[in-house]
């Protein structure tokens, strides 16, 4: 399918409040982003008849109760954070293509910050519980730090470098409205920042968040009739590759590439575009090196090239190619995924204000969830 025979687009994004340890409740903060995103597509409950949620609470029924909606179609993609909301945006894409639904409610909401935070996920493996977790083998940085270390010594890469990432991200961060890291960051900043497992420092490890955002999918004819800026799902990709969730980030045989060298591919190929189109890319952060590998992999630069690539200032306003023009999950807020295909949105209507970036017809939006790794390829209208 090529990028003008697509039959489904965004009409509208919504976010919440998002930041660490907020008092009001996940499912609250859910309702929100949804009555948000609805507003911003000029719709209301009534005209939704699908609701796909991107995570496990709160449940469909319960959102749906709540809004006011009446579903004939409902569905969930599965995946965990990360690819997760990129992957319900493209099973909404498919309900809508197919004719089950006309209008789908794409929902996710994160609480980061809850006891036992991001780690906590891991920690129900029992392989981990058993194997790992006894030795130090665990928790997030610990994972990314091994891949960053491989990366550099395949590549040659000087270990500070990778602070290039977290100063282009930040830069952008610095431009948008409710970042919760919006102090800008120098080389010395990033260098003076504590390291946290070798070689990657606070400055490289994603946020803490609480929040929630929301996406309204609807047909292209549909879209067309509505007040908004439609923004079409040209292109899609949900894979999986190598071992499970859990087991992927230290078992993976191959440290320097992640899902993305195949759904990137195949996300192009149904756009019927190349990574020379994209104007603009949000792609999952969770930690720089991440980052960097996923650029790579969607040959947005060279193997090996994505810290130079960083580096040389291209990812920056004015660059040839800007990444995470919110500041990432590295400084806007780390509500997985979800935000990162809002502000895709946002980039393509045109209406980023000071962070806008001139003329984006194409964006592209790219997260992993270990193995598993969706791509979506997003376009004005044509």
């Amino acid at each position: 399918m090529n990028a003008t025979a697509s039959a489904a687009a965004i009409v509208g994004a919504g976010e919440s409040q998002f930041g660490r340890s907020l008092d009001r409740p996940i499912a609250k903060l859910v309702l929100d982003a949804c009555r948000n995103a609805l507003d911003d597509a000029g719709l209301t409950a009534s005209d939704i008849d699908g609701v796909v949620a991107a995570g496990a609470y709160p449940g469909p029924d319960e959102v749906s109760v709540a809004l006011g909606v009446e579903r004939r179609y409902t569905a969930a993609p599965g995946i965990p954070a990360g690819a997760g909301p990129l992957a319900a945006v493209e099973t909404a894409r498919a309900a809508v293509e197919s004719g089950r639904s006309n209008t789908v409610l794409v929902y996710y909401g994160y609480a980061g910050s809850k006891p036992g935070g991001p780690y906590g996920f891991h920690a129900q493996d029992p392989v981990k519980a058993s194997l790992e977790m006894p030795f130090g083998w665990y928790g997030q940085p610990v994972y990314f730090a091994a891949w960053a270390q491989r990366y550099c010594h395949t590549y040659g890469i000087e270990q500070d470098a990778l602070g290039s990432i977290a100063v282009s991200n930040r830069v952008w961060a610095t431009m948008t409205p409710n970042a919760q890291r919006p102090k800008p960051l120098s080389e010395d900043d990033y260098l003076a920042s504590p390291m946290i497992a070798s070689p990657l420092r606070a400055a490289d490890c994603c946020l803490i968040s609480d929040g929630a955002g929301a996406l309204v999918v609807t047909t292209n004819e549909r879209a067309r009739d509505l007040e908004g800026t439609p923004v079409v799902v040209a292109g899609s990709s949900t894979v999986a590759v190598g071992p499970s969730m859990t087991s992927y980030f230290t078992q993976a045989a191959d440290m320097c590439s992640f899902g993305s060298a195949v759904s990137g591919p195949r996300a192009f190929a149904d756009a019927g575009l190349t990574p020379a189109d994209i104007d603009v890319a949000e792609i999952y952060d969770c930690f720089s090196i991440s980052q960097a590998i996923q650029m790579e992999d969607l040959g947005l630069c060279g193997r090996g090239e994505g810290v130079d690539f960083h580096r040389a200032g291209h990812t920056r306003p004015g660059g040839s190619l800007p990444v995470n023009t919110h500041g990432g999950h590295l400084a806007y807020a780390y509500i997985p995924g979800i935000v990162h295909v809002i502000e895709a949105v946002r980039q393509v209507r045109g209406v980023r204000g000071q962070a806008q970036v001139p003329d984006v017809a194409t964006a592209l939006v790219a997260a992993l969830a270990g193995g598993e790794h969706t791509t979506l390829i997003l376009t004005k209208d044509r």
